[in-house]
């Protein structure tokens, strides 16, 4: 099957950035998770979960361990840490959510406590570097040798970025192989939850999905 289109890999560098805005209670953490950019939201939520998506439980967000460990106030960072950050499509939905349940906490708080002198929150962005590799696939077959090739940050971009940061429904993996014509090798790949896997071992699932797919097709 030939694609129309070849798929080419993509690698990604991140740097991480000070935003330069700070909190140091409930109130001003608020008012910045409404102000920062969708890039800091990011930063905050799922990077964390990317570092150490290979670790059962996986450690909250940043936000739900600062207000535990600054501020002490347990049950809100509980509340918190239950977000459930990979459901959602889009970076401003993640926000929503913290937004509702820090207005929700506030709402029946009469006094806002502080946080100790050099604890204060410090709002952090991820900028993104997106870099052609040399690798192109034309074919299932290509596309699975050129996998074995590509870096785990190639594999980072397509599966994680690209759907998260990029603001689109699917991975990159699944939506070429849907427009391939390989749309039970696509919903294959649709259903894995890539949070589960390290990257290394994320690569030889894929692989063996697409050699599972290969020779139920073959």
């Amino acid at each position: 099957m030939d694609a129309h289109k070849p798929f080419h890999f993509y690698t990604r560098l991140n740097q991480t950035e000070l935003l330069g805005r700070n909190a140091r209670n409930v109130v001003e953490l608020l008012e910045g998770i409404k102000a920062v950019p969708d890039s800091s939201i990011y930063q905050h939520t799922h990077r964390i979960l990317q570092q150490y998506h290979y670790m059962s439980p996986a450690p909250p967000n940043d936000f739900a361990y600062w207000i535990t460990d600054a501020l002490n106030e347990d049950a809100l960072g509980e509340t918190m840490a239950n977000v459930d950050v990979i459901e959602f499509e889009k970076m401003g939905d993640v926000r929503d959510r913290f937004v509702a349940i820090l207005n929700d906490f506030l709402k029946h708080k009469w006094k806002i406590g502080m946080c100790p002198a050099s604890e204060e929150f410090h709002f952090m962005a991820c900028k993104t570097f997106i870099l052609p590799t040399p690798y192109v696939a034309h074919t299932v077959e290509e596309f699975r040798r050129l996998l074995e090739k590509v870096s785990v940050h190639s594999l980072y971009f397509h599966l994680f970025e690209a759907r998260l940061r990029l603001r689109r429904i699917d991975n990159d993996f699944s939506r070429w192989f849907r427009d391939l014509g390989a749309v039970s090798l696509a919903n294959e790949l649709s259903r894995l939850d890539p949070y589960s896997y390290s990257l290394k071992s994320l690569r030889t699932k894929i692989l063996t999905v697409i050699d599972k797919e290969k020779g139920t097709s073959g």
